[in-house]
């Protein structure tokens, strides 16, 4: 029961350290999303994909050492939590107090991921916003008012108001 206690605190402890390294990311993210710079945020998002892959993996890693401390206690996998454990290791103060430390520094670093992470959706977001805006602009200008100027058949022969059909010619 020890070594699986031991190993549960060591997966929560590497766990904890990509979280930290995820944290580090997102913030670098928010001054990039910022400035618009796009090729930092793809190099970003990269890493923080491989980040992301390595926590899963100790994700698994995780489950399967409750799963496996859950079967030496003759307890549902299910229902087995690690606020449990804490409470269960009373007897042993030493692992009980690794155990909740190492368990509150990660619920800390995720709270904070997400919490960046949030932010960053809202910056991002907003940008997407702007664009849609500027889209908009941009589309409005091919739809300017148009003249009302009509033949001897009362058909509109309006000209579009500051647009002209001639192209760019460069020969001029």
């Amino acid at each position: 029961m020890a070594s699986l206690m031991e190993v549960l605190i060591d997966v929560l402890e590497k766990e904890s350290q990509e979280y930290e390294k995820l944290l580090a990311l997102s913030m670098r993210k928010t001054p990039v999303i910022v400035s618009e710079d796009l090729d930092e945020l793809s190099k970003i998002t990269d890493d923080e994909q491989i980040i992301v892959s390595r926590i899963n993996h100790l994700d698994t890693q995780r489950t399967e050492a409750i799963g496996d401390i859950a079967n030496v206690l003759n307890k549902d996998v299910a229902k087995l939590k690690i606020v449990d454990l804490i409470k269960m290791l009373a007897a042993r103060p030493e692992e009980q107090e690794k155990l909740a430390a190492v368990f509150d520094r990660l619920q800390e670093n995720v709270r904070n991921v997400k919490r960046v992470n949030e932010q960053n959706r809202e910056l991002l977001e907003q940008a997407l916003e702007l664009v849609k805006f500027n889209m908009n602009v941009l589309q409005s200008l091919n739809k300017a008012p148009e003249t009302a100027n009509y033949n001897k058949g009362a058909y509109n022969t309006g000209d579009v108001i500051g647009m002209s059909n001639k192209a760019f010619d460069a020969k001029q």
